[in-house]
């Protein structure tokens, strides 16, 4: 029989429609969200993009099963808000959990609209923005919810190197849900979020361990001991601005470069420079106090701030330039290499040359971290991950030594003979195999077991090395520095660099692609 009502009652009737499934879960269970101190799914939207920008997608999207009672269950957009909006003048791709409807779980619908909603994001080449909020695998749907965690995940991966994808984690994320935030560029996780694969219950009743939800995939658990977050967000409104600042630096995609910004060309002399870094090798400082120095109005966002606090990373600007900042951090363990400090920089450069921002490199580094723990945990092929990632990146590599550089750790650090550009060093820069001590008992062993005075004649043969090895002008003659500069030239000099190598251009081999070492 014919639809005989007028276009007044179809309109009437989408609103309707339009009404209910934007309320979600409905208004007790919204309440619900609210008083445990997380917003909603169209909230977190809301304090993310500009104004009324946000388009949705798949507003009317249902579940097909039926089994289970699931027939008749209510559950408006399938649990997930997709869709398009601008965050500071750029558009964006979205998807936000609906923890109010059935716990956020992932079913076939719902999993399809956040793969659909990665594609488009590919395709129009805009940063795509994940909120996870979910119970997990919705399992009523059986093999259906899987197949739509793999479609979410194979998505994740195509988009990798193409496009940014930010995932905030503001409630539970557990089991294979886990995976996709795992594949995307950053995580923010907020302190309300637990992530983890497999539960307390489940690992009480396999291993016999006893642990609660907060030390198992908190984020203090994550950004401390597992690394695998980037920033941790005191609630909802934070994690969106750490979000938003994000993005700030980085581009739409990999055929974009970052918004160079105006009216930051101060590179004047830094007097104040050269009192940070001690002469004396053994004395530590804070790298972080350098970097804010060397960047616009020391303007840094730190990532991993907590995690493998050896090396500093993080995104910032350089006269209005991108740039991403590594950095050994001599106040810890004198900034020494190790196994998660290698993973931390070697993920970190791999990002940057996929989108184009140009890494300064502030070398201060005694070596890779001796031991059997580091041994059998395989500091070797971690190691190797940063030499692996810096000879293979193609954007500018500007290096500055501070102060020491010693062995294969130098090498990792973006040395000249990794592909850096142009790499530049202070006066207390020392240069070398190993350390002036070190190396005195290695070669000058016999004279100092045969001296009338052992430990006076070793003192002079570390200062004879030291003189002759560790300072930044053998490393001038051989080509390995290209420039011995004043602390406070530092700006000024990895300004011009920068602005010199902005159009870089490096061929690479023709092949699929690289293997890093695992």
């Amino acid at each position: 029989m014919a639809d005989t009502r007028s276009m007044a009652e179809r309109i009437e009737e989408l609103r309707k429609r339009k009404a209910h499934n934007e309320a979600g879960g409905g208004e007790k269970r919204l309440e619900k969200q609210r008083a445990s101190g997380k917003k909603t799914a169209r909230e977190r939207i809301a304090d993310l993009v500009d104004g009324e920008t946000f388009e949705e997608i798949g507003l009317f999207a249902e579940n097909r099963t039926t089994l289970f009672g699931m027939a008749e269950a209510d559950m408006p957009a399938d649990g997930v808000v997709t869709g398009t909006g601008s965050v500071l003048g750029r558009p964006v791709h979205i998807a936000s959990q609906d923890f109010t409807v059935a716990g956020g779980s992932a079913g076939e619908m719902h999993s399809t609209k956040v793969a659909n909603t990665l594609s488009a994001a590919l395709t129009a080449g805009t940063p795509f923005i994940f909120i996870n909020d979910s119970g997990g695998a919705r399992v009523q749907e059986g093999i259906d919810s899987l197949s739509g965690y793999g479609k979410v995940f194979y998505q994740n991966v195509r988009l990798s190197g193409a496009v940014p994808q930010i995932s905030i984690i503001a409630g539970p994320c557990a089991g294979g849900a886990a995976y996709s935030p795992a594949l995307t560029d950053f995580i923010i996780q907020t302190r309300k979020a637990q992530m983890f694969i497999t539960g307390p219950n489940v690992i009480k009743s396999v291993t016999g361990e006893d642990v609660t939800g907060e030390e198992l995939g908190g984020p203090d658990a994550h950004m401390q001991r597992s690394g695998n977050i980037h920033f941790i967000a005191d609630d909802d409104e934070q994690a969106v601005l750490i979000a938003k600042k994000l993005l700030s630096f980085l581009p739409n995609n990999n055929l974009e470069e970052p918004e160079r910004l105006e009216g930051f060309d101060d590179v004047a002399y830094d007097n104040e420079m050269a009192d940070i870094v001690p002469t004396d090798a053994k004395k530590a400082y804070d790298v972080r106090d350098v970097i804010a120095r060397l960047v616009d109005n020391g303007d840094f966002l730190e990532i991993q701030s907590g995690f493998a606090p050896t090396i500093v990373i993080g995104l910032a600007r350089i006269t209005g330039r991108t740039v991403g900042i590594v950095a050994n951090q001599a106040k810890v363990m004198s900034g020494v290499l190790d196994i998660n400090s290698s993973d931390k920089a070697a993920y970190f450069v791999q990002f940057c040359d996929a989108f184009n921002i140009p890494i300064v490199t502030l070398v201060d580094v005694p070596g890779f971290m001796p031991g059997t723990e580091q041994e059998y945990g395989g500091i070797i092929r971690h190691g190797a991950k940063m030499l692996y990632a810096y000879s293979e990146a193609t954007v500018p590599l500007v290096t500055v030594v501070l102060r020491k550089a010693y062995g294969g750790a130098y090498l990792a650090m973006a040395a000249k003979d990794l592909g850096a550009d142009r790499v530049l060093a202070w006066p207390t820069a020392e240069i070398a195999v190993m350390g002036a001590e070190g190396a005195a008992n290695v070669v000058f062993r016999r004279e100092i077991e045969a001296a009338e005075n052992p430990e006076a004649k070793r003192a002079e043969m570390v200062d004879a090395y030291q003189q002759a090895f560790n300072t930044p002008y053998v490393a001038g003659a051989r080509g390995l520095v290209d420039r011995v500069i004043e602390p406070g030239e530092t700006r000024a000099a990895v300004a011009n660099a920068l602005e010199v190598l902005a159009n870089k251009s490096k061929a690479t081999p023709a092949k699929k692609h690289g293997v890093l070492p695992f």
